[in-house]
């Protein structure tokens, strides 16, 4: 016998199936499916993770019969027999995991929404403390540190959101329907909290400026706070959603490629490269109507702070975030035209 006759022995005799075994080796189900047809041969470290796996040597594995290994151990044998009845469990703690990924997430893009929400107290006009040159330290400072904490927590996050997916590029899908159904109801629940979060702070902003006659920086700030609080509540919601679709994730090929076509990857990549440089462009402006306020105020000559160009500069990553919108909703439609 050889490797393939090997493993194939191996992986029925314990009531493995290929996607269960994928999971204990931290490969793809199709790097299963090539090894037992002998399209591909494992590296080094994975045979010496199936030896483990199995509790035999490599020279059986490779060259020899493991039918003959009769003598292992029934414990062994049980530390790697799959139950053949009852529910699916989650072997590698993707839950966990993703719930971890999409509370970091949420947090650092809260972080960032608010840092420029603080800011607006301290707006040089129309600041909580008054006019004073202490203003032009602590905006930039509610900036830099909310984008520094946000930072912090998103990079770490989606460097670990990759190694997880390098380590197990397979995952058997353990949720249920019932779990399917209750992810959608909280989805729809975030996303409608989220938009309610955001009305009511522009219902605010607007009141406090029309009515009240308010001119502080306070009520632009109250908007965006509860603007952050919609976009964390979407973000999370949807983040967890996502989370449910494991035949997503595991389109993936033994070397970690979304295995998708040439074309679909394409677009998706130049969906992604489009708004990359729109949200980039979107900063520098928003960046440089904050620090040097020069922003053409004619068209918006209102007798509060917030309609200058230091109130407005949050704007830019709004519009920012629209045009991505419009952007992956033309080159989506542009590539459903090329394909019919």
């Amino acid at each position: 016998m050889g490797f393939t006759q090997n493993l194939q022995y191996l992986r029925s005799s314990r009531n493995l199936t290929q996607e269960r075994l994928a999971m204990l080796l931290g490969v793809s189900r199709q790097a299963i499916s090539k090894w037992e047809s002998g399209k591909a041969y494992p590296e080094m470290d994975k045979l010496l993770v199936i030896c483990d796996v199995f509790g035999c040597s490599l020279d059986d594995l490779v060259m020899g019969d493991v039918r003959g290994l009769q003598s292992t151990s029934s414990s062994e044998r049980l530390s790697v027999t799959a139950p053949t009845e009852g529910p699916v469990e989650d072997m590698v703690g993707y839950g966990d995991h993703m719930r971890r990924f999409a509370l970091r997430m949420t947090l650092g893009i809260f972080s960032m929404i608010l840092g420029i929400a603080a800011a607006n107290l301290f707006d040089s006009e129309n600041s909580i403390i008054g006019k004073t040159p202490l203003n032009e330290f602590l905006m930039p400072l509610c900036v830099f540190i909310g984008v520094a904490i946000g930072l912090a927590l998103l990079i770490p996050t989606g460097m670990a959101h990759g190694d997880f997916k390098h380590r197990h590029p397979f995952i058997e899908d353990f949720y249920t329907n019932e779990d399917r159904s209750r992810a959608s109801r909280q989805l729809a629940y975030g996303v409608v909290g989220g938009l309610v979060a955001v009305i009511v702070g522009f219902l605010v902003m607007v009141y406090c400026s029309e009515v009240l006659g308010v001119s502080d920086g306070w009520p632009v700030a109250i908007m965006l706070s509860c603007g952050a609080l919609g976009v964390g509540s979407v973000t999370y919601f949807g983040i967890m959603h996502s989370s449910l679709d494991i035949e997503k994730y595991n389109a993936t090929d033994e070397h970690g490629d979304v295995s998708e076509s040439n074309r679909d990857a394409y677009y998706n990549k130049l969906t992604g490269a489009v708004c990359g440089i729109i949200m980039m462009i979107s900063t520098i402006i928003g960046l440089w109507i904050l620090f040097t306020g020069d922003m053409p105020s004619d068209a918006t000559d209102w007798s509060n702070g917030w309609g200058s160009g230091h109130g407005l500069f949050w704007l830019a990553w709004v519009i920012g975030g629209l045009c991505c919108a419009i952007a992956s909703i033309l080159i989506q439609m542009f590539k459903d035209h090329k394909e019919r």
